[in-house]
């Protein structure tokens, strides 16, 4: 899969793709990361890509110009979608991320300052995409949040194939907790469920694990998953230990 990625700080980027999964990805020829740096195409003789806002207002807005030259240079692919981290966008989650894992090109629009002149998002056709109720700075840090999220979801980059299918929110629920060695830690033990080597009754418990943990740090996802189709498995655990 490829990312290209629109940013004045590309070094951000890049950066924060040269290690641990990311890395090993791009290595492995499942993940083609390209950054383009907007300042590369602006025609302002001071190299300038942002102005204030028409109607006053504090801060400044990133040029129409350079974003959509730069945007344009990008050589698009069959399978492509351009997003836009945005605050205004619709919250990032486990979903969509499956979503876009699923195409081979991902162009990933960054913002800076105050944001961007509304003509660049009506003439890339992106789609806002926000990872939080909350504001940064710019758009670097939450584009390699969906890079890595994607990354992991590509078919063997993890070494574990169910290593992403069991992490939190893979089915709309956290994950069960996990131990390793040793047994006992300041008088904290491992489940003895865990040590049975009944595999059956393993996976059970750590199922109704996640439903317990759901349920108490993240109703809201517990409520959303009751409502869903359950199957007999899951609405057996969840009633035999009176949860529905």
């Amino acid at each position: 899969m490829r990312f290209d990625v629109l940013s004045l700080f590309p070094e951000v980027i890049e950066n924060g793709c040269n290690f641990s999964i990311i890395k090993r990805a791009v290595s492995q020829g499942a993940v083609n990361i390209n950054t383009v740096n907007p300042r590369e195409y602006t025609l302002d003789k001071h190299r300038k890509t942002d102005d204030t806002p028409y109607g006053g207002g504090a801060g400044m807005l990133l040029n129409c110009q350079p974003y959509i030259d730069a945007y344009k240079s990008i050589e698009k692919t069959e399978k492509t979608k351009t997003i836009i981290m945005s605050p205004k966008g619709k919250i990032y989650d486990q979903k969509k991320a499956s979503e876009l894992s699923e195409l081979n090109q991902l162009i990933i629009i960054c913002g800076h300052y105050e944001g961007f002149d509304e003509r660049i998002i009506e003439l890339t056709g992106g789609e806002e995409i926000s990872l939080g109720d909350f504001v940064m700075t710019g758009g670097e840090y939450p584009a390699l949040c969906i890079i890595d999220s994607i990354t992991r979801l590509i078919k063997g980059v993890l070494g574990d194939e169910e290593s992403a299918e069991y992490d939190s929110h893979s089915d709309g629920l956290l994950e069960y907790p996990q131990y390793t060695k040793p047994r006992e830690y300041q008088g904290l033990k491992v489940p003895e469920i865990l040590l049975s080597g009944n595999h059956e009754k393993i996976n059970e418990w750590r199922r109704l694990q996640q439903f317990i943990i759901t349920k108490e740090k993240r109703p809201d996802l517990f409520q959303k998953f009751l409502k869903s189709d359950i199957n007999d498995y899951d609405k057996k655990i969840l009633k035999n230990n009176n949860l529905i």
